[in-house]
């Protein structure tokens, strides 16, 4: 009986080690670093410079290759309000503890400030 409880969590301890690799993102993959900036406006990714080669087949045939990111970092470059943070980010600096506790106190006493009508809107 004992014996079969410790091989039992020795394989449920090497599936658990061995399923664990599924969880780590695919190597060579693109992150933000394709964005470019060129001193006044953000560089969208060459698309053809993301595309990976497909590793499965069906029916014996190829799969075509895919743009990973080509998409999501293309429209990130568009929305980017101060385009150069993308290549020299600016440091964080220390939050303002005063404005945030103010703001938690406005919340939860129901008087909240709202929204400017000139500059933004509400999702309704």
């Amino acid at each position: 009986m004992k014996h079969t409880r410790v091989l039992t969590l020795l394989l449920a301890g090497t599936f658990a080690v061995a399923g664990s690799g599924c969880f780590k993102p695919p190597r060579n993959m693109p992150n933000e670093s394709v964005i470019g900036f060129d001193g006044a406006s953000a560089v969208p990714p060459d698309c053809d410079s993301l595309a990976r080669p497909s590793l499965l087949t069906d029916a014996g045939i190829r799969r075509p290759s895919m743009q990973w990111g080509c998409a999501t970092y293309t429209n990130l470059a568009a929305q980017l309000a101060h385009p150069e943070d993308a290549v020299h980010p600016q440091t964080l600096g220390p939050a303002n503890a005063t404005a945030a506790a103010g703001a938690v106190r406005r919340y939860e006493t129901g008087k909240v400030i709202p929204l400017d009508k000139s500059t933004s809107r509400d999702s309704k």
